[in-house]
């Protein structure tokens, strides 16, 4: 059963604008700004937070009926439902080799560079209040926990409580009865392709005020944290950010070059996308615009609507970099011998606390926090060190998670035959906006 979707992914040239409407011009002169008033009056900087917050929650209620509006018509309309089934395993199997060689190179590195020998921090003297809520927080991860909130309460508590997983859970199922039931839900299946048409429209008129969102967003973190902050852990953030650099040119450049296509054409195709990211240190908020451009890219509906939100909570290449680095920096800050076999172990234990660390600000932090009360090596307080710049850091780390998973949809997309090559390489070469963005952009 087939519904077009001529309306939701047609190619609109608009005639080029001048570039100061551009989006991605407005929302990088939003950054500098914010970034200047933030150091210059830190007070007014700080009072500004409500203008992301604000911007967030509106983009926020929109992602669960997009993601289910996406999934169920993606879905839907394939004729072999066992392609779905090999689609998440082929997800899920590409986002286990990826993450485990970010937490490798995250090791190697940090393990180069060194950079809290000398620091000689005494764990004892540091202030564990500073951490309790996340320390709280990590006591309550767990593998079945994390496995028994994809599924949800209600029906209603899926959209109500705004996370992805179980949006994804009930979509699929909602997606297969609809294929079941045959011309009976076709209906339906209209419905939700005009319902979704709709919902991209609300978002265009909620991303005309993204340039303000991303100032007030920079405008506090610079205001609140401090540049001071930044510049007395220069070398641990510096070696974080060089290594996401080099993960995502040389990892994941090549797995793009083994693909057909060059990580640096991905990442101007998605450049707007990718300045949002970083004002407002999460990937969450371009989810729907993030859906909308893959699928104009060239990937099938099917692929992107599991890969994408699946991805968001799977592929965490940035987080797992992080957590590597952080921890092994912790332990080099407060001269805590760590053997390369515990080393291996920390290593093996992220891999299972990394999952489901959802892509949203301070989620890597209290991964961090569990992983140091599970495997016991490093004083848990030690957190505290690094808790002024995690949300320096957590701009890098979604910005990683954010390519990696763009990367990932593209790679299954193309081992299930499912990639228009042709349309991908003539976005890349003369980009142009799905219709539902064409307003935002």
């Amino acid at each position: 059963m087939t519904v077009s979707t001529a309306d939701s992914i047609q190619v609109i040239r608009p005639p080029r604008k001048p570039w100061h409407v551009e989006l991605y011009i407005q929302v990088l002169i939003a950054v500098v700004i914010g970034i200047l008033v933030g150091a210059l009056y830190p007070s007014a900087g700080e009072s500004l937070k409500p203008l992301g917050d604000a911007l967030i929650k509106m983009i926020k209620m929109m992602i669960a009926p997009i993601v289910f509006c996406t999934v169920v018509h993606g879905i839907a309309g394939v004729q072999d439902m066992r392609k779905i089934g090999r689609i998440g395993v082929k997800a899920l199997v590409y986002f286990e080799v990826v993450t485990t060689f970010a937490l490798i190179v995250g090791l190697v590195v940090v393990n180069f560079w060194r950079p809290g020998v000398g620091m000689n921090i005494d764990a004892n003297s540091i202030d564990s209040k500073l951490i309790s809520g996340y320390v709280t927080q990590a006591h309550d991860q767990s593998v079945a926990a994390f496995l028994m909130s994809i599924i949800p309460n209600t029906i209603v508590g899926a959209f109500a409580n705004g996370d992805i997983l179980p949006v994804l859970f009930l979509a699929v199922l909602f997606a297969t009865a609809i294929h079941v039931v045959g011309k009976r839900g076709e209906f339906v299946l209209r419905l939700i392709n005009d319902t979704s048409v709709i919902l991209f429209k609300i978002l265009d008129f909620i991303m005309k005020l993204s340039p303000i969102g991303v100032f007030g967003a920079m405008a506090f973190a610079i205001g609140k944290f401090g540049l001071a902050t930044v510049v007395s852990l220069a070398d641990f953030m510096a070696a974080f950010y060089i290594t996401c650099l080099l993960f995502i040119l040389i990892v994941l450049g090549l797995i793009a070059r083994l693909a057909g296509f060059k990580i640096l054409q991905l990442i101007h195709y998605l450049k707007e996308e990718l300045l949002l990211v970083f004002g407002f240190s999460t990937s969450e908020p371009v989810l729907p615009r993030f859906i909308a451009k893959m699928t104009h890219l060239g990937c099938s509906e099917s692929t992107v609507g599991l890969v994408i939100p699946t991805g968001y909570s799977f592929n965490l290449d940035g987080t797992c970099i992080y957590l590597t680095m952080a921890l092994v920096f912790l332990a080099q800050a407060t001269n805590t011998d760590l053997t390369l076999w515990q080393q291996i172990g920390i290593l093996v234990v992220l891999l299972l606390t990394s999952k489901g660390a959802a892509a949203v600000t301070g989620s890597g932090f209290i991964v961090l926090a569990a992983t140091l009360s599970s495997v016991g090596h490093v004083p848990v307080a030690s957190i505290a060190l690094i808790l002024g710049i995690d949300r320096f850091m957590s701009q890098a780390r979604a910005l990683t998670n954010f390519i990696g998973t763009a990367v990932a949809t593209i790679i299954v997309a193309k081992w299930e035959n499912e990639l228009d090559v042709k349309q991908m390489n003539e976005q890349f070469a003369h980009p142009t906006e799905p219709r539902a963005l064409v307003a935002t952009t």
